[in-house]
């Protein structure tokens, strides 16, 4: 579309950014038969913006039309040590068809490229316009997850897990180590993530770890109560066991409401736990990557905020 134009977001894009995200993201829901994902207003979808700028200051880029300047479309980023994250990407439905999200694309694309790192992130496997979007742009899928609703009673959860005794709240100096485990099972490291999720100045989020037997941490889970993404992840552990009582632990903190997490597909031990707590599946997603890409030797979950894979 000649009449894009991309540059980068600002403080005062907040609102219309939180808008789009919240209007375009309802329309592709409904439209394809589903329902609405976020519900209460654009002020839900604040979040967002809120999060990725407290995270990375300055690290988002919107579409505008250039006969009008009116805001089109947006995406945010996020460079990390090891790699570059894509976050929420959304274009307005009125423009559907005229490269918006392709032009956000490649502005990210050729950022990752600058900085020498791969680029990742976590689309959905039933929006097949995003997938090619990724795919054609030279994306591989690359791990597989069913997203997971849990409706967690107001009293907690009755239910009897393994190693709940190992399972503690995280702390800063515990920041080296987790950076440590997620790149030895993941090959990714993100400390900014860990500590902004244990320092919580907003009061929307936990972090535990899963301190191992002999020490050392095996494991840790975070998770997000804020009302327009109610997540738990991202998790690492070393073992399907050690998810669990980590994966319990941060949803027993959401009672009376339902989170979501992503499991990966073929972490069995995982899934059938989760079923047998009443979880049931909404959705699917990918990990894909531009780049290069580590197997995980251990359980990783993703998020949505900040959206890493």
């Amino acid at each position: 579309m000649k009449q894009t134009l991309i540059r980068k977001m600002t403080l005062a894009d907040r609102l219309d950014v939180a808008d789009l995200i919240y209007s375009s993201t309802n329309h592709w829901y409904q439209t394809h038969g589903r329902q609405a994902i976020f519900s209460g207003g654009p002020s839900v979808t604040e979040a967002f913006f809120d999060v990725y700028e407290a995270l990375d200051a300055g690290c988002g880029i919107v579409a505008v039309n250039a006969t009008d300047s009116r805001l089109i479309g947006s995406c945010f980023y996020h460079p990390r040590e090891t790699h570059v994250s894509l976050g929420i990407m959304n274009s307005h439905p009125n423009y559907a068809g005229a490269g918006v999200a392709r032009a956000l694309l490649n502005w990210i694309i050729d950022f990752a490229r600058n900085e020498g790192k791969p680029l990742r992130l976590v689309s959905s496997a039933m929006n097949l316009d995003s997938f090619s979007l990724y795919t054609r742009a030279g994306f591989v899928p690359r791990y597989a997850y069913q997203d997971m609703l849990l409706p967690v009673p107001k009293d907690g959860l009755d239910i009897t897990v393994a190693g709940l005794d190992r399972v503690r709240p995280a702390a800063m100096a515990d920041v080296p180590a987790m950076a440590e485990l997620e790149k030895r099972i993941w090959g990714i490291s993100r400390q900014k993530d860990y500590r902004y999720f244990i320092d919580n100045q907003d009061g929307l989020w936990h972090m535990s770890v899963y301190q191992g037997d002999s020490g050392p941490i095996e494991g840790f889970c975070a998770s997000c109560g804020h009302a327009g993404c109610n997540m738990v992840g991202p998790l690492v552990a070393a073992t399907p066991a050690q998810a669990e009582a980590l994966l319990a632990t941060e949803l027993d903190r959401h009672r009376g409401r339902t989170p979501v997490f992503l499991v990966p597909v073929d972490c069995s031990p995982l899934v059938r736990t989760a079923y047998s707590w009443g979880a049931r599946n909404c959705e699917t997603h990918f990990s894909q990557v531009l780049g290069a890409w580590q197997p995980p030797s251990g359980v990783a979950m993703p998020t949505f905020l900040p959206e890493t894979s």
